[in-house]
């Protein structure tokens, strides 16, 4: 069976057919780069994926973290992993040269990312978490503090975590009772236990910095008293060397049915005298500061379901074209030959179904990477301002779309391999279980649901969702002008209509009745995010049309624009529909579940 990673050239159309990301070498930031230079950070991520990565994802799942009372052992191919990871640079890739980076554009280095993940995403989380930590720390940190956390993170030595969740509180983070004592020297000393923290311990660093939020003592109740804290595994003196070892305790591991290989952990801060942190930023700001890194988190872990996903239908499409079984229907012959089952209507209509969501989630994904370029690096302010908004508008979908329907691949890839899908010598139940913690991870889909409905729709009197809109009817207006898709354009046009009705209907009642109005929020979720991924579709289409009028009908290429093509008319003709039940559940406010008492069950 294969051993693929990604489709490479699926990857090359999302970057530079779908979203021009070479256009970003007309930005002052990477004019030193090239296309040639992306490409080339590309095959050294698919390199290392292939050769440090990919070598131990079974083995990790079959053999996870165990903590002997005062160490966490972990295979050792995890390590040899890590190392090639910080050596390649890709820990400090996006940050400026004279920071010690490579100045990589953050859409380039989130596909390089890709290569890894679909390697072993749970080898991948000790990066991907070290990263965001880092970033947390260059945004917020005083120069002190990047100065003595930042070098080793971005080499390797030091990892990093987010240490927000509390055994009792899930995503309530208003109410953490984790406490920062003041201290005359300016630290603090927190007192408190964190559990479900990734990576919170391991044996591939020398030292974990954990970013942890915490309430000083007599701070304001509810979100607006949480602050940000550093609070080391081991003290750091101020030379960089390390100190003694900070009062902060694995508890325990705990034991997932998915990412095996990452430590999931429960840490107690200060069972002693407490563990020594400094604070980061002002006081009572670090929720506003922790959701820079939650974000980059759920786009990432969005990336992540995606890839997962289409790991999945890598390798059952594999599969199907290699398994003889059965015979069409229309063939009675028992002594003819076995057909191969991608043959089968059944089968090929599973396999695009995997391929509408997880290319549609892997586009949205890299979309929402572009969007975040943008933000910080577009030339013209507004350019930014317009970037940042649409993308906090679209990041509780990017999130949550991926991981539902990524893990609804999952599913299809093993129905697809029958009973061979099901046994652990094949890899796509280990795909659908790693998946299966993404509509978990940095947020369930009701609390995404919640924000979108609840926050990020009304903000600003609509702002970020009229820029959707526009943004969305202008490229309809694109896609009208090419006859194979003008249909399909009329038919997501009609969808984005029903969805304004429902919008409309649904914020009339918010301040009236707002228990009621987002009791179904979560619907609302879904029905958004398949008007957005209707869109992802439309613009893949429009550039499959683009490449269609260059290539030759024999080229390999015709028959990937033709894929593309008939995946955005299955998509749009076939899941897009599914928003018209949910628009009726919405607008008739629904109330079974939300009526339902207690007493009941």
């Amino acid at each position: 069976m294969t051993d693929q990673l990604l489709n490479d050239r699926d990857i090359e159309f999302m970057l530079y057919e779908l979203l021009d990301t070479e256009q970003l070498l007309n930005r002052e930031r990477y004019q030193e780069h090239s296309r040639e230079v992306f490409n080339a950070t590309l095959d050294t991520a698919k390199t290392i994926a292939q050769k440090f990565f990919a070598n131990h994802n079974t083995k990790g799942d079959a053999n996870e973290p165990t903590f002997d009372g005062e160490n966490v052992h972990l295979i050792p191919e995890t390590k040899a992993a890590w190392d090639a990871f910080a050596e390649a640079g890709f820990l400090a890739a996006h940050y400026d040269f004279e920071e010690g980076g490579l100045q990589m554009p953050e859409i380039i280095l989130r596909s390089a990312m890709s290569y890894i993940t679909a390697a072993n995403v749970a080898s991948t989380g000790y990066p991907f978490l070290t990263i965001g930590a880092a970033n947390l720390i260059h945004t917020f940190g005083s120069d002190e503090q990047k100065a003595l956390y930042l070098p080793p993170m971005q080499d390797g030595r030091f990892a990093g975590t987010m240490a927000l969740t509390e055994p009792g509180q899930g995503s309530a983070l208003a109410d953490i009772i984790t406490t920062a004592r003041p201290q005359e020297d300016g630290s603090y000393r927190l007192f408190g236990q964190k559990m479900y923290i990734s990576g919170g311990d391991q044996s591939l660093t020398e030292n974990i910095v954990h970013m942890v939020l915490a309430k000083i003592e007599g701070a304001p109740a509810g979100a607006k008293g949480i602050s940000l804290f550093i609070c080391p595994k081991v003290l750091v003196n101020e030379d960089g060397s390390l100190g003694e070892r900070n009062d902060v305790a694995l508890a325990g591991l705990l034991h997932k049915m998915g990412y095996r290989n990452t430590t999931s952990t429960v840490l107690n801060f200060g069972e002693q005298e407490g563990a020594k942190a400094w604070l980061v930023g002002e006081p009572h700001k670090g929720l506003a500061y922790m959701f820079q890194m939650m974000n980059e988190a759920r786009i990432g872990v969005g990336l992540g379901a995606s890839i997962l996903g289409y790991q999945g239908y890598n390798y059952s499409l594999d599969y199907a074209r290699q398994r003889p079984q059965g015979r069409l229907p229309s063939n009675r012959d028992p002594e003819s030959k076995q057909i191969n089952i991608v043959q089968h209507a059944d089968v090929r209509r599973m396999l695009l179904a995997q391929k509408a969501y997880c290319e549609g989630s892997m586009a949205l994904c890299l979309f929402a990477s572009s969007l975040f370029e943008d933000s910080n690096t577009a030339p013209d302010e507004a350019e930014r301002k317009q970037a940042f908004t649409l993308l906090d508008l679209l990041t509780p979908v990017v999130k949550s779309f991926p991981s539902r329907y990524g893990l609804k691949a999952n599913e299809m890839a093993i129905q697809v391999l029958g009973g061979a899908g099901y046994i652990r010598e094949y890899p796509v139940e280990q795909y659908y279980r790693d998946n299966r913690l993404n509509p978990i991870h940095e947020g369930t889909e009701a609390i995404h649901g919640l924000d979108l409905l609840g926050r990020k729709i009304p903000m600003g009197n609509m702002t970020g969702y009229q820029l959707f809109s526009k943004t969305l009817r202008e490229d309809l207006q694109t896609a009208a002008e090419l006859p194979q898709l003008e249909a399909l354009g009329n038919k997501l046009g009609d969808a984005l209509k029903l969805l304004d009705q429902t919008t409309m209907t649904l914020l009339s009642r918010l301040a009236k009745e707002t228990d009621l109005a987002l009791a179904n929020a979560t619907l609302y979720l879904d029905m958004f995010g398949r008007v957005v991924v209707a869109w992802m579709w439309i613009k893949q289409a429009m550039a499959a049309s683009r490449g269609l009028e260059q290539c030759q009908q024999d080229s390999p290429d015709h028959n990937f624009y033709q894929g593309k093509l008939q995946a955005a008319r299955y998509y749009v003709n076939w899941e897009l529909p599914e928003i018209q039940p949910l628009a009726e559940r919405l607008q008739s406010f629904a109330p079974e579940a939300f009526e339902m008492q207690d007493e009941w069950f």
